[in-house]
């Protein structure tokens, strides 16, 4: 128990940087979203449907070796001529391997940096500064849910892709176990949003998962998400939703001012 707790506390402190902080890059785009749908997240082309084609690839301090997969921002570019103030929302959904620009984005949330009319002029320039920060990603009607992967086989192996992952956090664990058992089976990150077990429990399945937002961290239940008859391919409704903000200190200055909610 005492080494779980030294592991947990490890997690939570490594998610302790300023998330809410205004941080300055250069951001540049891909000029099909697709791109950005097969990337290390393992979203695949669910990831079209996420904030309407507005996706991101992040540098690994953001991707979090996955962790920070769903994550959302809020960018907006410098140029007063071009650029409006408001900016635009982008979800992370792939790695950026670049070390010239903190994201690639979609040309969609390229061009919605832009003033009205100044979409064309934007993706000329190929590359923007920028300012950007993290925010709570909102998903009002959709609980968080799982998606069981076409590899898992019963009852030897079980991967499932996490969807709609709200609030400002990340997951750091998560575990399994069949329906009104106390006897939990941690799963581990195969890669991005995807987790997986050898170790599969009959019957229908809950999970829980380990959530961390800023310098705090918690369990979260979904006490009955997959059927006895679970089916690879198929997305599970967990019935609970995540809306935790990013509990850290941070100034006016760091965090931004009102015209950034």
């Amino acid at each position: 128990m005492v080494l779980f707790l030294c592991f947990l506390f490890f997690l939570f402190s490594s998610a302790t940087a300023c998330d809410r902080c205004v941080h300055q890059t250069k951001v540049a785009y891909f000029s099909q979203a697709s791109a950005l749908s097969s990337g290390a997240c393992g979203y695949g082309s669910l990831a079209l449907s996420f904030n309407g084609g507005h996706l991101a690839a992040g540098v690994p301090s953001l991707y979090k070796d996955g962790a920070g997969c769903g994550a959302c921002f809020q960018m907006r570019c410098k140029n007063p001529t071009l650029c409006s103030g408001r900016g635009t929302r982008v979800i992370l959904t792939d790695l950026n391997h670049s070390n010239q620009t903190d994201f690639v984005i979609s040309s969609r949330a390229f061009m919605a940096l832009s003033n009205q009319g100044k979409g064309q002029d934007i993706l000329k320039l190929g590359v923007v500064d920028v300012e950007y920060k993290r925010v709570p990603c909102e998903y009002k009607n959709q609980n968080l849910a799982v998606r069981v992967e076409e590899s898992s086989q019963k009852p030897n192996y079980l991967a499932v892709k996490v969807l709609y992952q709200g609030g400002q956090t990340e997951m750091v664990a998560m575990d399994v176990a069949q329906v009104g058992s106390s006897n939990w089976g941690y799963m581990s990150r195969n890669y991005g949003a995807v987790w997986d077990t050898s170790r599969v429990p009959n019957g229908a399945l809950q999970f829980r998962f380990v959530v961390t937002s800023g310098y705090d961290g918690k369990w979260i239940w979904a006490k009955n998400v997959l059927p006895a008859d679970w089916k690879p391919g198929m997305i599970y409704n967990s019935g609970v939703q995540i809306t935790d903000i990013a509990k850290e200190g941070c100034s006016e200055s760091e965090c931004g001012d009102g015209s950034w909610k």
